[in-house]
């Protein structure tokens, strides 16, 4: 089975002393692809380094992620322009706007995912979504924009299931992750009502670590968790879900 992991942040310090061997049980899982999400300009040296050392797996992002907007937004702008002129990601994310943490900041949020997204257009890029508590500013945000189709998937995707169609709808795939197996979440009940050739299968590690291991460290290898719960939901093979989901992330992101 080979899978690709569209979402891990494997190259945070909480990997610093043990990144070759999680990336090591990754392979040895079937991760052939593990997408790294940019998250700000201060991120972006660490991101460069495990490209260097695990160049055959790991392929970048580039994107300001939502909670790192703040009144200096224009700098982080400024930096990401310049290494959209020079880098190769696969995507732009991840981007989007974030109202669980801090809501001060919610226009410059708007500016500077639409900023991204313009990028994303004229780069011909996919874009990963981040969301969270905003799922009615994304979608209007979304919608002023006119674009007929996105190109893109919403991670570690947690509305309903209304919102997951409305998603699917604007051209967006899902990123499923270890949510679908907490027992009270309430996210498996919205993936029955989806296929399969809508979702991408992702860690977002290091949290939300799925069960068994819930509570401790999240890392790439756990995608197998994952797809093993959609198994279950879906009532098929995991090779099934190993084959369709890498088949969505190679269209997706190109890789």
């Amino acid at each position: 089975m080979k899978f690709i992991n569209t979402h891990s942040h494997v190259y945070l310090s909480e990997f610093d002393k043990d990144r070759y061997d999680v990336i090591e049980r990754a392979r040895l899982e079937g991760v052939e692809k593990i997408l790294l999400p940019d998250i700000d300009a201060a991120h972006r040296s660490k991101i460069k380094k495990t490209l260097t050392d695990f160049p055959d797996i790991c392929v970048p992002m580039l994107g300001i992620h939502p909670t790192s907007v703040t009144e200096t937004f224009e700098a982080e702008l400024i930096d990401f322009d310049a290494h959209l002129q020079n880098d190769t990601p696969c995507a732009i994310g991840e981007i989007g706007l974030d109202l669980y943490w801090d809501t001060t900041f919610l226009e410059e949020q708007k500016i500077v995912c639409v900023h991204q997204i313009r990028a994303a257009q004229k780069h011909n890029k996919p874009i990963v979504i981040h969301v969270r508590n905003a799922f009615d500013e994304i979608f209007e945000l979304l919608e002023t924009l006119q674009i007929p189709q996105f190109s893109g998937v919403f991670h570690c995707f947690s509305g309903t299931a209304e919102q997951a169609q409305k998603a699917i709808d604007m051209g967006f795939y899902l990123g499923i992750g270890g949510v679908v197996t907490f027992k009270n979440a309430g996210l498996d009940t919205v993936v029955r009502t989806l296929d399969l050739d809508k979702i991408v299968l992702e860690t977002d590690d290091p949290w939300l670590t799925p069960a068994p291991y819930r509570g401790k460290r999240n890392e790439p290898s756990y995608v197998r968790y994952v797809a093993n719960k959609l198994a279950e939901i879906f009532s098929c093979s995991v090779e099934d879900v190993a084959r369709i989901t890498t088949a969505n992330a190679q269209k997706l992101f190109s890789v």
